[in-house]
């Protein structure tokens, strides 16, 4: 499945990227009738609505992290799409996918496999996942904020950045977030959707939790 000229654009990556983006689609497309990977009816807009919409995640957060965590990975976004960006400047040393989702496991492995990427992926639940120490953690269409800072909190380190695609209603979600957790929050407006954002979250602490 190519890539459209516009969405090219948008994506600015070398032909090596664009051809595993584009294995990655093309994957996607055979095995989702099968496993449900994304919505059946987001498959013709499958470049804008996730693989840029993945992209811009990368671009929103730190750059050349250390260890980058995605929890949730599902159909592989935005952590498989990020994987795939090993050869960009502003890529990852090491890329980490929880999914427990058996069948979808086999399908991030696959993709990772056919385009010789390197990158892990634990099948595991997030909350029953070895604690990952990264410093940089990213979840899509997963939870609401409250409990992704949970998801943070066990798998980020002291010091690392969350960032979290939030829809229309993300200001209601960081204000019930912020009744529990104390962190700094930095918004950053969608390219993908007038409406949407990506939050970048950082020194997470819970409330009412100190340093000796």
């Amino acid at each position: 499945m190519s890539c459209p000229d516009h969405t090219q654009t948008k994506l600015n990556v070398s032909r090596e990227t664009l051809t595993r983006l584009e294995t990655l689609a093309d994957l996607l497309v055979k095995w989702n009738p099968r496993i449900n990977l994304v919505s059946k009816s987001t498959i013709d807009d499958l470049w804008t609505r996730h693989i840029l919409d993945s992209v811009q995640v990368l671009r929103s957060a730190p750059s050349n992290a250390t260890h980058w965590v995605d929890i949730g990975s599902g159909g592989g976004f935005p952590g498989l799409v990020i994987a795939l960006m090993a050869a960009e400047p502003e890529a990852p040393q090491k890329m980490t996918l929880i999914e427990s989702d058996q069948r979808k496991c086999t399908f991030l492995r696959t993709v990772l496999r056919e385009t010789g990427v390197s990158g892990t992926v634990i099948t595991d639940r997030i909350e029953k996942a070895a604690p990952q120490n990264a410093d940089v953690l990213s979840a899509r269409a997963l939870a609401d904020l409250s409990l992704l800072c949970e998801f943070a909190d066990r798998h980020l380190t002291a010091t690392g950045t969350a960032v979290f695609p939030k829809g229309a209603r993300w200001q209601k979600e960081l204000n019930s977030a912020q009744e529990s957790w104390l962190f700094d929050c930095e918004v950053v407006k969608s390219i993908t959707d007038p409406e949407a954002v990506i939050l970048k979250i950082g020194e997470l602490k819970r409330v009412g939790s100190h340093t000796p």
